[in-house]
């Protein structure tokens, strides 16, 4: 079993940042990958990162590519998600996630919301225009 609690949404204008955190416990934190996903209003879930359960690979969808950074510290079992240049589209509750099922690669990147087998209950990010 593994428990997850995200913190660190709230409300800021567009073109500033946040910084989301997601606290595991349970399993050992390094032995599974990690991914962050949104889901807006009235929109399915959409993946939005994931990094590797050592860490040394990661993978950001396109919509946020150059502006979200996913990273894990392994010592604090902690994910991060470092928000910049906000958009008003980036509104909606964000969920970390962890994909503990054997038979993944350090490098397989998992996109879809089902090879994630535990969610936390999600933070609420709103920008502002």
């Amino acid at each position: 079993q593994v428990q997850l609690v995200e913190s660190g949404g709230g409300l800021v204008q567009a073109g500033g940042s946040l910084r989301l955190s997601c606290a595991a416990s349970g399993r050992t934190f390094s032995s599974y990958a990690m991914g962050w996903f949104r889901q807006a209003p009235g929109k399915e879930r959409e993946f939005v990162a994931t990094i590797s359960k050592s860490g040394s690979s990661r993978y950001h969808a396109d919509s946020v590519r150059g502006r979200f950074t996913i990273s894990r510290d392994n010592a604090k079992n902690t994910v991060y998600l470092q928000m910049n240049a906000l958009k008003t589209e980036d509104t909606g509750v964000y969920y970390c996630s962890a994909r503990t099922r054997p038979g993944y690669s350090e490098s397989s990147h998992s996109t879809g919301a089902d090879d994630y087998n535990y969610w936390g209950q999600g933070t609420q990010v709103t920008v502002s225009s």
